[in-house]
Formats: C-alpha cells, sequence, structure tokens
C-alpha cells in the first residue's frame, strides 16, 4: 500500500472540516472584527494560541492582528485614542479600560459605595447586628416601616448578607458580615455596644412574615 492510499488518521477529516467551516476573512471587518469580537465576552486574558484556534488562523497572524489592534487603540493609525486599550496580561490578551481613564471609571465603579449611610440604613443596620440572624419582615415590625429597599442597600454594600431561611417561615435571614466588623473597626460582635436591652424582643414579632408574606 502506497502512502497515497494510506487510509487518513481517525478525526483528520472532521478536523479539516471544522477549519474550513467559515472564514474568518470573510465576515463583515474581517480577522480583526472577529477578534474583538472574540476579546470583547472574555472575562479573563486569553493566549494568543486559543485565539488562533477559535479563529481558525496561525498564531504568528493573531499576534499580528493584535498588535495591530493595540496601535488602533492607541491611535497610533491616524484615529483618535480609544477609552479601552487591548494588552497582554500573564500569557493572554484582553481588554481593558485604558489607564488615563481610571478616575472617571473609578467613579462610576464606586458611584454610591463610599456615599455615608442614610438614618433609615443605620437604623435597620443596628436591628440586623443587634438581633441576627432575622429576617425583613422581623426588621420591619421592629423599625414600624418597610425595609425591602434598606436591606437591599446594606447587601449591596456588603454590610449584611443573606444566611439562609427561617424554619418556620421560609423567610430569608440576614446577618452582618465581617466587612461590617472592618468598617467598625470591631474584631467580634461581642465588642459591641450594650444596645440589645433597649431593642424588643424578635421572638414577640412572631408570625410577621407571614403575615406580610415575606418569604423571598
Amino acid at each position: 500500500m502506497t502512502e497515497e492510499n494510506l487510509p487518513d488518521e481517525p478525526g483528520a477529516e472532521s478536523a479539516a472540516a471544522d477549519e474550513l467551516a467559515f472564514d474568518v476573512d470573510d465576515l463583515p471587518g474581517g480577522a480583526l472584527a472577529a477578534l474583538e469580537a472574540v476579546l470583547m465576552v472574555a472575562d479573563e486574558p486569553i493566549p494568543a494560541v486559543r485565539l488562533a484556534t477559535v479563529l481558525a488562523l496561525p498564531t504568528a497572524r493573531v499576534e499580528a492582528l493584535l498588535d495591530e489592534l493595540a496601535a488602533e487603540y492607541r491611535g497610533d493609525l491616524g484615529g483618535r485614542p480609544r477609552g479601552f486599550e487591548v494588552r497582554r496580561a500573564g500569557d493572554g490578551w484582553r481588554v481593558y479600560s485604558a489607564p488615563v481613564y481610571a478616575d472617571v471609571v473609578g467613579r462610576f465603579v464606586l458611584e454610591g459605595q463610599t456615599a455615608r449611610l442614610t438614618q433609615a440604613a443605620l437604623e435597620t443596620l443596628a436591628v440586623i447586628a443587634y438581633r441576627q440572624p432575622v429576617t425583613r419582615g422581623q426588621v420591619s415590625a421592629v423599625r414600624g416601616v418597610n425595609v425591602d429597599g434598606v436591606v437591599r442597600t446594606l447587601t449591596t454594600r456588603g454590610l449584611v448578607a443573606e444566611v439562609g431561611t427561617d424554619p418556620s417561615s421560609g423567610a430569608v435571614l440576614y446577618q452582618t458580615t465581617g466587612y461590617f466588623l472592618e468598617r467598625m473597626g470591631l474584631s467580634s460582635l461581642d465588642e459591641m455596644p450594650p444596645l440589645a436591652p433597649y431593642l424588643p424582643d424578635i421572638d414577640s414579632f412572631e408570625g410577621v412574615d407571614q403575615a406580610i408574606g415575606d418569604n423571598r
């Protein structure tokens, strides 16, 4: 049997078919646009070899395309500098916001996170801290107002967290977090001032969760 008549290796035909299933150069914007599309959905740096596999292109060409994109985003090719850049991070590549805009991006990311808590939020946080674990319904009963929005704010700020459900009502239980202790300068809840005796006993509000349907 001659070499020409030897049977193909297993999977060779399917691999070749996969490589020919599409040609990124035929897509709108060509290989550059295809590369951008992949990088835009990456949540971690992607090695050039992996990008080459996805695009069915030689690794050397993908690396050249990455360099071209980086230059384009910097404005080196005649266009305006972009607010983002593509750069190597470790063994891979990823799109990042440009460092020069760090202050602007920081304001967006931290918006509301450094603002002082409202009086309502502080009162709600105090009830949770001294009577945890506690449901939203129980906190609402103590404060006399609905606290759903306030609890969501405290959860977003990382000061309280869900810790399970109440066995009798199925309502979500909340308690303070380690970040709460850090912000308060405490090493444990035992160091909090003795305010608890002035708060009503949570047991006195048994059944309040069923009454308001707080089983989320």
